[in-house]
């Protein structure tokens, strides 16, 4: 027999269901997205590595382009090179510019990424593109802003655009869709714990 607390539960349950089904059924639009992964704390590449593995787990053809990071191997990629020509990967960046030292070679990378990237979205095939470390380029000036917003923002209907780094640019987040600000509130870094294989690579 159904207790009065749990008569209770099941009826505010109910209610709550019904105000969800509704709101769901009010939402028709079907579209690709532009999305921003921004913020101090950690996880943005993190998140858009697991939209890419959520996509490709439905079928669809993805790509990811990895500005400002170089050629590290990382456990993602070599996961993600079992899906075969299924994603088509492109690490790009010679390192972070404390790294590099250099900002013509920086600027000259950040540019040959973002060819890359358009060459991507113009596969009628690839349904999702994650731009890694975008937001990184943006903020050092290594791209003209407005053009970067226009070929996003412009980008057939039914493809979805992720785009991860700090600082993202208050035009870019206008623009986005949607956009999450990971927010840092302890870090094992400050502890002195170093980057480690299968949590930060």
């Amino acid at each position: 027999m159904e207790t009065a607390e749990a008569a209770r539960h099941r009826e505010k349950m109910q209610k709550r269901k019904a105000v969800q089904d509704r709101e769901v059924a009010e939402k028709t639009i079907e579209k690709g997205l532009l999305m921003v992964h921004t913020g101090p704390g950690k996880g943005k590449s993190t998140a858009a590595m697991g939209l890419l593995l959520r996509a490709l787990g439905h079928g669809w053809k993805v790509g990811i382009v990895q500005f400002i990071k170089g050629a590290w191997e990382t456990g993602e990629r070599t996961a993600f090179e079992r899906f075969g020509d299924q994603i088509s990967w492109h690490t790009m960046g010679e390192g972070f510019t404390w790294e590099t030292q250099d900002k013509a070679r920086d600027i000259a990378a950040a540019e040959a990424a973002f060819a890359k990237a358009r060459e991507l979205m113009t596969d009628p095939e690839i349904r999702l593109i994650v731009l890694d470390e975008l937001n990184i380029a943006l903020r050092y000036d290594y791209l003209p802003l407005d053009e970067v917003i226009s070929t996003l923002t412009n980008r057939r209907d039914d493809l979805t655009i992720v785009v991860t780094g700090r600082n993202a640019k208050p035009e870019l987040i206008a623009a986005a869709d949607l956009v999450t600000e990971m927010m840092l509130v302890k870090h094992h870094f400050a502890a002195g714990v170093k980057a480690q294989k299968g949590i930060e690579f």
